[in-house]
């Protein structure tokens, strides 16, 4: 589970307030295995109930407002930013998945105040 590690190491790196995981796939899992690594981490929980490219409508409409800007290179989610096709691609946009999850987190869910709401109970998107 060295995933979780990193997760929890960025955490720490750039002083984030919490970690969003989806759980669609992982359920409980994800949220154990990030405790384990530290059971001090502020998590949220956030489930899919949409289509990827429904989640993204918003996050997209961010970027049209140049809202959001891309701070260094990041080939491959710009590359899965660029080419991925809803209607055609098999494969999941694994990293422009969670750059939805993060931008819907940051600026697009209402933001609540104190530790409330980061106990890793599931938000539906």
């Amino acid at each position: 589970f060295g995933w979780a590690s990193v997760a929890v190491g960025a955490f720490h790196q750039w002083k984030a307030d919490h970690i969003v995981a989806e759980t669609n796939n992982g359920g409980e899992m994800v949220e154990h295995v990030i405790r384990t690594v530290d059971d001090k981490i502020p998590y949220r929980a956030v489930t899919a109930s949409r289509g990827k490219q429904t989640r993204a409508e918003p996050v997209h409409m961010l970027y049209e407002q140049a809202r959001v800007h891309h701070a260094g290179t990041f080939e491959l989610l710009e590359d899965q930013m660029c080419s991925w096709n809803p209607e055609t691609d098999a494969k999941s946009p694994d990293r422009m998945d969670a750059l939805v999850w993060g931008l819907t987190d940051l600026l697009v869910t209402p933001v609540k105040t104190g530790w409330s709401g980061l106990t890793g109970k599931p938000v539906t998107a």
